[in-house]
């Protein structure tokens, strides 16, 4: 049994839980004293732990060992998504967060057919229900809405790197990774210049963003302002994908190409 609990949570070696995380243990997890528990503090700390008592709605924890664990993707990968309708959404943020995505950020965009929301803390609890499912030590960040053209007019002091998907257009994902990793040989291997081309700003995927639109996909001009800040645009095949669909696709090739995925 694990739980995710802040790093302001887990103070000295016995901790009093109450409220919805108590809860979670009596009535759906059905603890009891005397039971294993793992804890992670959502930033790489794994505390092996024991439910000494449960009392007037409270559990009682004894923290045993801290354990520091390394089961995060090397690529820092943010997912840019416009905002989908219904359980979409949802299923982008679960999907993704199993993926290894480190941060979300739901955008607003041309063709957003939701443009107001209140489910940022149901999207956030689903990235820590997601997190803990797939072992995962740290829980993504959820950001708050941003119209999308403002996010990337925000970005306006260097290059953002990383890839927009677009339906109409753009290199097959596939050549675009090769094409970025054979430029990153050919200027460790010659120091040529190659700047001119579109996949040298992502030369180091060390950090990335991955940008997918909503259902009714990017117009012209956000892609035009996309690729004017540095983004590339790609295309995920001939068949016109679902938005869920191609999120997760996106997250899952590039963590293949690039991350852990093995």
């Amino acid at each position: 049994m694990r739980i995710i609990l802040s790093k302001e949570q887990i103070k000295g070696n016995r901790i009093t839980l109450s409220g919805e995380k108590a809860r979670y243990l009596i009535s759906v997890l059905r603890c009891s004293a005397g039971d294993e528990l793992q804890i992670f503090d959502g930033e790489g700390n794994l505390y092996k732990s024991k439910i000494t008592g449960i009392e007037n709605k409270k559990v009682i924890i004894d923290l045993l060992e801290r354990i520091s664990l390394n089961a995060e993707s090397p690529l820092n990968l943010t997912l840019v998504q416009g905002i989908l309708k219904g359980e979409k959404m949802d299923l982008v943020i679960q999907k993704s967060t199993e993926l290894g995505i480190k941060e979300i950020i739901p955008a607003i965009t041309e063709r957003s057919q939701i443009r107001q929301t209140r489910k940022v803390d149901r999207w956030r609890k689903i990235a820590e229900e997601a997190s803990k499912q797939s072992g995962r030590t740290i829980v993504p960040v959820v950001h708050e809405p941003i119209e999308f053209s403002s996010w990337l007019i925000a970005h306006s002091s260097q290059p953002i790197k990383g890839f927009i998907f677009w339906e109409e257009g753009g290199l097959p994902l596939r050549e675009t990774i090769e094409k970025m990793q054979d430029t990153r040989y050919k200027m460790h291997d010659t120091r040529e210049d190659l700047s001119n081309h579109p996949e040298s700003c992502i030369m180091n995927p060390a950090s990335l963003y991955l940008i997918v639109g909503p259902e009714g996909g990017f117009s012209k001009e956000e892609v035009s302002l996309s690729v004017s800040k540095g983004l590339v645009t790609v295309s995920l095949g001939k068949r016109i994908l679902r938005a869920e669909t191609a999120s997760v696709s996106a997250v899952a090739l590039i963590q293949f190409s690039l991350g852990d995925i093995e």
